[in-house]
């Protein structure tokens, strides 16, 4: 049975390689599921009066995220036989959090909505030609310089969670003091990590092992800090933990008030017992109101299109089922990430997308989608023995998986970025500089593309330009302009 679901034998591929492929590629990826919950819980957005518009239940994006990474990462296993493994998007969830609704003031049901829109519009893309056309359209160049602005970001937010990089009036950023010792486990953490990736040594699963295994022990020296200093002190490890950013185990486990908050999260909060606003049509109406929404929706489209596919292509070039043209064999490989694009926001998580994380167990051995409904089960497992991984929910913790995930995406990226053009060079700087000190991938990507394009158009390169960059750079130009306009119109005197 198995050999007709995964095709194994014609695979060339070993079964006990796949269950261990798929346990290691899990455990690569076990830190999203209580960052992603930590990383939604704490959005604050206000509305004019400096009310906070309500928040997202830790528990029950917890139950979210390990629900539809589960299920996701099953059906791309038993749909496109493929080793790769899918949770929410590291990106995706930090410019949600940090930039939709700290910095534009959408409440956390308003995010969610926004993910619905743009999972509809990304399936209909995936199912029609329409992805792989856009794809082939935007230059190669730009793409390079988005995905590496992507990655600059998310490590940018592990600096930062850590407090390795901190806010200063007058310089705008600081280093953090490395006296604390959360910053110093992240160090130590992203040293570790660091060290062995770059190890040399004849067995590459060291290598390949480095962030998780850079991750582990970051919690487990953070755990022995954390009831040390509890002990000395006299105070709940709890205290300690938010104090000195350090994690701690949170005892206080039931999976039946998870699925509680579970109830409260789901369908944009219909459910939830209380609520600023649990009015579904209202919610819609807010959105598509609201001018901000369009450079949102376009940004969480384009972001999860490139990386998304990015990652398919990388990890099916190991597993072999690209032809030589660079195409892949089959097309169902794109149907999974649609899918959990779709029903994510109404779910209560970020965008599902798939994790270059998955290697890990293609380095491994794993060639079938047999790794990936390992995965997923044990992904379901994590909603009934979360204290195991309440460690990884802080800032110190995760920040070495954000740096050197971060990292990687950004070097694999901008190394092949055409250097020897002066132009491209300028559009990539300003690209990833932008993203990064604006804390927005979202004007990153809109300057790239009005760069890009102007540039072009000055050196007479009419032909590296086309339709899609055009209509890109214009809508980027229209939506912020109209951002600039709209708080003018609100505070113009009246009458």
């Amino acid at each position: 049975m198995l050999e007709k679901l995964f095709k194994i034998k014609s695979r060339k591929a070993k079964l006990s390689l796949e269950i261990i492929g798929g346990i290691m590629t899990f455990f690569a990826m076990i830190y999203i599921v209580p960052l992603n919950a930590s990383l939604f819980s704490s959005m604050n957005a206000t509305n004019e009066v400096g009310e906070v518009l309500g928040t997202m239940s830790m528990d029950g994006v917890f139950v979210a995220t390990a629900l539809i990474s589960a299920i996701i990462t099953m059906l791309m296993g038993f749909l496109a036989n493929m080793p790769i493994a899918l949770s929410s998007g590291m990106g995706l969830n930090s410019f949600l959090t940090s930039t939709v609704s700290a910095s534009l003031g959408f409440s956390w049901q308003e995010c969610m909505v926004l993910l619905f829109i743009t999972g509809c519009i990304f399936l209909i893309f995936t199912i029609t030609p329409a992805r792989n056309i856009i794809i082939g359209k935007i230059p190669q160049q730009l793409r390079l310089i988005i995905c590496a602005s992507l990655g600059a970001f998310i490590a940018f937010v592990g600096l930062k969670n850590a407090a390795i990089v901190q806010a200063d009036e007058g310089t705008f950023v600081k280093l953090g003091s490395l006296s604390q010792p959360g910053v110093l486990i992240a160090l130590i953490g992203i040293i570790i990590g660091l060290i062995l990736m770059f190890l040399k040594t004849k067995k590459s699963i060291i290598n390949t092992l480095a962030i998780p295994f850079a991750v582990v022990v970051a919690a487990i020296v953070g755990i022995i800090v954390t009831y040390s200093m509890s002990a000395a002190q006299g105070v709940d490890a709890s205290i300690i933990s938010t104090s000195y950013n350090l994690p701690y185990f949170d005892n206080n486990w039931n999976p039946i008030s998870r699925f509680e908050g579970f109830k409260d999260v789901i369908f944009f909060g219909a459910f939830a017992e209380s609520g600023v606003n649990n009015d579904i049509g209202s919610l819609f109406v807010n959105v598509f109101t609201n001018p901000s929404s369009y450079a949102v929706i376009f940004c969480l489209f384009f972001v999860h299109l490139f990386d998304s596919t990015a990652t398919i292509l990388s990890v099916g070039k190991d597993v072999g089922v690209i032809d030589d043209s660079g195409s892949f064999k089959q097309r169902r490989v794109f149907f999974p990430d649609a899918i959990g694009s779709f029903i994510c926001g109404p779910l209560g998580t970020s965008t599902i997308t798939p994790f270059a994380e998955s290697t890990v167990g293609v380095k491994v051995g794993a060639k079938t989608g047999l790794a990936s409904v390992v995965t997923g089960l044990m992904f379901l497992c994590t909603i009934f023995i979360y204290p195991i991984f309440s460690i990884f929910t802080a800032g110190s913790v995760v920040a070495p998986a954000l740096v050197l995930v971060g990292t990687l995406i950004f070097v694999n990226n901008l190394k092949f970025l055409s250097w020897d053009d002066a132009a491209i060079s300028f559009v990539g700087f300003l690209g990833v500089i932008i993203t990064v000190l604006t804390y927005s991938i979202s004007n990153g990507i809109g300057f790239s593309f009005i760069f890009y394009t102007i540039i072009n158009l000055a050196r007479g390169r009419y032909k590296d330009n086309n339709v899609v960059t055009y209509v890109i750079s214009g809508f980027f130009i229209i939506s912020f302009v109209i951002n600039e306009i709209i708080p003018l119109l609100e505070t113009a005197p009246t009458g």
